[in-house]
């Protein structure tokens, strides 16, 4: 008797930056940036559960980009707002 069995294919390797985007959405969201982030993280993750890693690492790149924009605008805000308080 011989057994044999398929090996299925790989799941793509490319970041979604789910957690980062929650995050901004959060606490840091100038501009609806984080939330906006937020909606490409969960783009990249279902593209990368349907194994179409074109669109995951598209959508992830993008998602990444949106979240330094969103924490960048957020911590320079922040600090300005705390130096506005201190004078």
């Amino acid at each position: 008797t011989t057994t044999s069995f398929v090996q299925p294919e790989p799941v793509p390797n490319s970041k979604d930056f789910v957690l980062w985007s929650f995050f901004n959405a959060m606490f840091c969201n100038p501009f609806c940036l984080g939330f906006i982030a937020l909606i490409f993280s969960v783009k990249a993750r279902d593209s990368k559960i349907a194994r179409d890693a074109v669109a995951a690492d598209n959508y992830g790149r993008t998602a990444k980009r949106l979240n330094v924009a969103a924490l960048c605008l957020g911590v320079v805000v922040t600090i300005i707002v705390i130096m506005l308080l201190a004078m």
